[in-house]
């Protein structure tokens, strides 16, 4: 993949995306309050995902495919580090 789309581990993704809870949720990223949004589409098979810094001035924004070939992250109008940054600094969910 090229540096826009970097390599990550399907799985690994999937595990990330189901961290976030489906509709509207606040989560702790790095000590500040975000509010994060999950919306599947398309019988799970799409995912999007939405976050702010609750006053703050970072944002996030995602769409995740899961196709034939594999799990696949499209980040809108950001490097996907950046996506994949906040993803992993997520609150674990809870058991």
């Amino acid at each position: 993949m090229d540096g826009e789309h970097p390599q990550v581990d399907g799985s690994d993704l999937d595990a990330l995306v189901a961290r976030v809870p489906l509709g509207w949720s606040r989560q702790h990223i790095d000590g500040r309050a975000w509010g994060v949004t999950r919306v599947d589409r398309a019988d799970g098979r799409a995912s999007t995902i939405d976050g702010e810094e609750l006053g703050g001035a970072r944002r996030m924004s995602a769409n995740v495919w899961r196709t034939r070939a594999g799990t696949l992250l499209r980040p809108c109008e950001m490097p996907a580090e950046q996506v994949l940054e906040v993803l992993r600094a997520l609150d674990e969910p809870p058991a």
